[in-house]
């Protein structure tokens, strides 16, 4: 069984593959690359699953991380596959991530 930290690994992971894919676009550039939007889309969906692994004493201890939003963000990518709404998806890598990133980075120390 894997432990909390595998997970929060696995999260980081999908955040800085998201950021590789994106680099330096804008969203007119990611909304018009299929491609992209697909690796993104995938990468979002681990997230949410590896935030619905976490187990529950870590989320008790850590109420400040959202990992409530990244699961609902997961079902609602997979429930929605084809009708991918890109400014979703846009915003939460813009407005969501970078948060999320800088917080696990700080768990696993």
């Amino acid at each position: 069984m894997k432990n909390d930290n595998t997970y929060l690994e696995h999260i980081l992971e999908a955040i800085n593959s998201i950021e590789s894919y994106l680099g330096d676009s804008d969203y007119e550039d990611f909304k018009n690359n299929e491609m992209v939007i697909d690796a993104v889309v995938r990468k979002l969906e681990i997230i949410g699953e590896a935030s619905n692994n976490l187990s529950e004493k870590f989320k008790r201890e850590n109420p400040e991380m959202p990992h409530r939003d990244a699961i609902d963000m997961r079902n609602f990518l997979i429930h929605e596959y084809f009708g991918v709404n890109t400014k979703i998806v846009w915003k939460t890598y813009k407005n969501n991530l970078p948060e999320l990133k800088k917080f696990i980075k700080e768990l696993l120390r």
